[in-house]
Protein backbone atom coordinates (compact mmCIF):
# COMPACT_ATOMS: atom_id res chain seq x y z
CA UNK A 1 0.00 0.00 0.00
CA UNK A 2 2.77 2.51 0.81
CA UNK A 3 4.73 3.60 -2.27
CA UNK A 4 7.31 5.77 -0.50
CA UNK A 5 7.98 7.75 2.65
CA UNK A 6 9.72 11.14 2.50
CA UNK A 7 11.91 12.59 5.24
CA UNK A 8 13.48 16.03 5.24
CA UNK A 9 17.15 16.86 5.21
CA UNK A 10 19.28 19.98 5.42
CA UNK A 11 21.91 18.41 3.12
CA UNK A 12 20.62 16.17 0.32
CA UNK A 13 24.05 14.84 -0.67
CA UNK A 14 24.91 13.94 2.93
CA UNK A 15 21.52 12.25 3.41
CA UNK A 16 21.89 10.23 0.20
CA UNK A 17 25.40 9.13 1.18
CA UNK A 18 24.21 8.17 4.69
CA UNK A 19 21.29 6.04 3.54
CA UNK A 20 23.15 4.46 0.62
CA UNK A 21 25.93 3.41 3.00
CA UNK A 22 23.59 2.16 5.72
CA UNK A 23 21.32 0.28 3.30
CA UNK A 24 24.04 -1.13 1.00
CA UNK A 25 23.73 -4.61 2.55
CA UNK A 26 20.15 -4.92 1.29
CA UNK A 27 21.00 -3.69 -2.22
CA UNK A 28 19.59 -0.18 -1.91
CA UNK A 29 20.32 2.39 -4.59
CA UNK A 30 18.98 5.72 -5.77
CA UNK A 31 15.99 4.86 -7.94
CA UNK A 32 15.13 8.48 -8.78
CA UNK A 33 17.10 11.69 -8.25
CA UNK A 34 15.46 15.06 -8.85
CA UNK A 35 18.18 17.18 -7.27
CA UNK A 36 16.33 18.23 -4.13
CA UNK A 37 14.71 14.79 -3.71
CA UNK A 38 16.16 11.30 -4.04
CA UNK A 39 14.14 8.07 -3.76
CA UNK A 40 16.12 5.10 -2.46
CA UNK A 41 14.88 1.57 -3.04
CA UNK A 42 15.90 -2.03 -3.56
CA UNK A 43 15.97 -4.20 -6.71
CA UNK A 44 13.02 -6.22 -5.38
CA UNK A 45 10.83 -3.12 -5.60
CA UNK A 46 8.37 -2.20 -2.90
CA UNK A 47 8.22 0.96 -0.84
CA UNK A 48 11.04 3.48 -1.15
CA UNK A 49 12.60 5.95 1.26
CA UNK A 50 12.88 9.45 -0.17
CA UNK A 51 15.10 12.16 1.28
CA UNK A 52 14.51 15.76 0.31
CA UNK A 53 15.09 19.38 1.08
CA UNK A 54 11.67 20.90 1.83
CA UNK A 55 9.86 22.30 -1.21
CA UNK A 56 8.83 25.45 0.67
CA UNK A 57 12.46 26.40 1.38
CA UNK A 58 11.96 26.28 5.15
CA UNK A 59 14.40 24.29 7.31
CA UNK A 60 13.85 20.52 7.47
CA UNK A 61 12.73 19.25 10.87
CA UNK A 62 11.80 15.78 12.13
CA UNK A 63 8.16 15.32 13.10
CA UNK A 64 7.29 14.56 16.69
CA UNK A 65 5.86 11.05 16.70
CA UNK A 66 6.92 10.32 13.10
CA UNK A 67 9.10 7.30 12.41
CA UNK A 68 10.08 5.31 9.37
CA UNK A 69 10.46 1.55 9.79
CA UNK A 70 12.48 -0.61 7.42
CA UNK A 71 12.31 -4.42 7.41
CA UNK A 72 15.62 -5.70 6.00
CA UNK A 73 14.66 -9.39 6.19
CA UNK A 74 16.29 -10.85 9.31
CA UNK A 75 17.27 -10.14 12.89
CA UNK A 76 20.91 -10.33 11.84
CA UNK A 77 20.39 -7.60 9.26
CA UNK A 78 18.54 -5.48 11.84
CA UNK A 79 21.63 -5.75 14.07
CA UNK A 80 24.09 -5.07 11.25
CA UNK A 81 22.22 -2.11 9.74
CA UNK A 82 21.65 -0.49 13.14
CA UNK A 83 25.39 -0.78 13.86
CA UNK A 84 26.22 0.65 10.44
CA UNK A 85 23.85 3.58 10.99
CA UNK A 86 25.62 4.41 14.26
CA UNK A 87 29.03 4.14 12.54
CA UNK A 88 27.79 6.61 9.90
CA UNK A 89 26.78 9.26 12.46
CA UNK A 90 23.31 8.24 13.64
CA UNK A 91 22.41 8.38 17.32
CA UNK A 92 21.07 5.35 19.15
CA UNK A 93 17.39 5.46 20.11
CA UNK A 94 17.13 1.80 21.19
CA UNK A 95 19.56 -1.09 20.76
CA UNK A 96 18.49 -4.16 18.77
CA UNK A 97 16.29 -6.53 20.72
CA UNK A 98 13.02 -8.39 21.06
CA UNK A 99 10.34 -5.82 21.85
CA UNK A 100 7.33 -8.15 22.01
CA UNK A 101 6.36 -11.56 20.69
CA UNK A 102 7.01 -11.56 16.97
CA UNK A 103 8.70 -8.15 16.80
CA UNK A 104 12.46 -7.48 16.89
CA UNK A 105 13.56 -3.87 16.46
CA UNK A 106 16.39 -1.35 16.66
CA UNK A 107 15.99 2.43 16.61
CA UNK A 108 18.17 5.40 15.65
CA UNK A 109 18.02 9.03 14.59
CA UNK A 110 19.71 9.93 11.34
CA UNK A 111 22.06 12.96 11.11
CA UNK A 112 19.01 15.21 10.49
CA UNK A 113 17.21 13.88 13.57
CA UNK A 114 14.65 11.70 11.76
CA UNK A 115 13.69 8.59 13.77
CA UNK A 116 14.13 5.28 11.96
CA UNK A 117 13.53 1.68 13.02
CA UNK A 118 14.96 -1.49 11.53
CA UNK A 119 12.61 -4.34 12.37
CA UNK A 120 11.90 -7.99 11.80
CA UNK A 121 8.53 -9.68 12.29
CA UNK A 122 8.31 -13.34 13.17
Amino acid sequence: MIAYVTIGTADIEKAKAFYLSVLADIGASVMMDLGRLAAIGTPSGGPMLAVCTPYNGEPASPGNGNMVSIAPGSKELVDALHAKALEQGATDEGAPGQRMDGFYGAYFRDPDGNKVCFCHFG
